[in-house]
């Protein structure tokens, strides 16, 4: 039978101290074909596949390459083998060039030692014309955006000509253009006889993409079945084990009266340009546009991240200047930033650290003492408030899934109290019932007079969860909507004529 597979994983079980992480999960996955690994976050995917690479070792069950077993000591020996993972936070060097990011630990060599640049250039401009990126290969990274970074990781893993590759939540900072040439090069890599693993909460996509789907769902098995023969409404039943009737929760928030007024903001190192518009109290303003379309930047200007070049900051009426973030903390501001794991969690830090970080100043004691008590307390009210899923406030935050993870650092920011909270990309990478808990959550806030910003790439949810939709294109905004009577073509339309 293993001779029909590429890769076969079966009867996987691994254990942590106390909890059973995955309990006899098997994946199957056919050369020249695309397999969707499915299931809400907390269900185990990415332990089955760190288990694969080599990030963790089984405690049971076997892993078979090629008809041959295998067990990867680490992802090195992985890559080396033939199996590349793309995860879904980005762990890069940003500092260094995107040359030197791709060819990390193998660089060309003259005479065996010495590095040629002359070489990681053309093997770089070879690669990216291969899979039809066009970025210079000695950018710095960090310059690049995150989508542009996110495809340089899947360049990266077809370098190593991997036969089995992993792609974790790879569309999640993608334009639907982005996406289209994503799954260009993943058909070209099947036709190849590749054989893709393919994660996702997009159930769109997974439909449209793949040939296989397995759901997995508390670290259990439930079934594989044909993608051609699945439903939206099949998949999310094999997910929660029930219907799920409503995408969206009904909005029941009512905007008021005026409290911020941005008058003309221009940013002072990115294309931001006269950028105004107004927000009410208890509303929620979406911010649509295609990928650098300056909307990221918008928001991280009003928390005072970059410099300002001109603009006015209208808050009830006063004049703000918001130059630091701590500065516009002060003024009722709070920021829930796109990139979870680079400028949201500090992984290596326990529940109630990374809770309680944006707050400290409530729970010290004279300014160098703190009060423990006051500060578990708030990490107990944040963590129920959230439903956060975990065993206890102590555990690092790192170990948590996705949509735990961006529960905390809401319950953090809910922590300081805000007027305006600004969300950039809130439900990236998190699964459809985790979604609708957030979506659920923001609109509850909005129900108690908070003012909410909401960043997303998914329209969907702009015109599910806001009441208006500005539109961004090359750092202007070109056009406002009402989003129960707008639709996905007329947002579009609006970002492209101006693109």
């Amino acid at each position: 039978m293993s001779e029909r597979y590429l890769l076969e994983m079966l009867d996987i079980v691994k254990e942590f101290p106390g909890v059973k992480a995955l309990d006899g999960v098997s994946l199957r996955v056919r050369a020249g074909s695309v397999h969707a690994l499915m299931g809400e976050n907390g269900a185990g995917k990415s332990t089955l596949m760190k288990c694969l690479f080599g990030i963790y070792h089984k405690s049971s069950g076997s892993v078979l390459l090629e008809g041959k077993e295998v067990a990867f000591r680490n992802p090195k020996d992985a890559l080396e083998h033939g199996v590349a993972m793309v995860h879904q936070e980005l762990n890069q060097a940003l500092c260094r060039s995107v040359a030197e990011n791709l060819w990390l630990g193998r660089y060309p060599t003259v005479a065996g030692f010495v590095v040629s640049s002359r070489r990681m250039r053309e093997d770089t401009e070879r690669l990216f014309e291969q899979v039809g990126l066009s970025i210079d290969p000695f950018t710095t990274m960090r310059n690049l955006s995150v989508a542009q970074r996110q495809m340089v990781e899947i360049a990266k893993a077809i370098s190593y000509d991997a036969r089995v590759i992993v792609l974790d939540e790879p569309t999640s900072s993608l334009t639907e253009q982005e996406v289209a040439h994503l799954f260009r090069m993943i058909r070209m890599l099947r036709d190849r006889g590749c054989g893709i693993i393919y994660i996702s909460h997009k159930m769109e996509e997974i439909l449209q993409i793949s040939d296989e789907v397995t759901v997995m769902r508390d670290g259990t098995y439930v079934g594989t079945e044909p993608a051609r023969g699945l439903t939206m409404d099949t998949i999310i039943h094999m997910m929660v084990g029930r219907p799920l009737t409503n995408r969206f929760p009904p909005k029941r928030n009512m905007p008021t009266e005026t409290v911020l007024e941005v008058s003309g903001l221009s940013c002072a190192n990115n294309p931001v340009r006269d950028v105004s518009f107004s927000l009410r109290r208890g509303e929620i303003l979406g911010f649509a546009g295609l990928a650098g379309a300056g909307r990221t930047e918008v928001v991280e200007n009003l928390f005072g991240l970059s410099e300002r070049a001109g603009g006015r900051i209208l808050l009830h009426g006063k004049e703000i200047r918001n130059r630091t973030p701590s500065e516009a903390k002060r003024n009722g501001f709070a920021l829930l930033t796109e990139e979870r794991r680079a400028t949201g969690i500090f992984g290596v830090l326990d529940i109630c650290e990374n809770a309680t970080l944006a707050s400290l100043g409530r729970y010290s004691l004279g300014g160098a003492w703190i009060r423990e008590r006051s500060r578990r307390e708030a990490t107990d009210w944040a963590v129920s408030s959230m439903h956060v899923k975990t065993a206890s406030n102590r555990t690092q935050i790192q170990t948590l899934s996705g949509g735990n993870q961006q529960k905390v650092i809401f319950g953090r920011w809910l922590l300081t109290e805000p007027e305006i909270l600004m969300l950039d990309e809130p439900t990236r990478g998190i699964d459809v019932g985790a979604k609708y808990e957030i979506y659920q959550l923001i609109v509850d806030l909005a129900e108690k007079g908070k003012s909410i910003i909401m960043v997303s790439s998914e329209l969907p949810e702009l015109l599910g969860v806001c009441d208006r939709i500005c539109v961004m294109s090359g750092g202007r905004m070109v056009g406002e909507v009402d989003a129960g009577r707008t639709t996905q073509e007329e947002i579009l339309a609006l970002a492209a004529k101006h693109a």
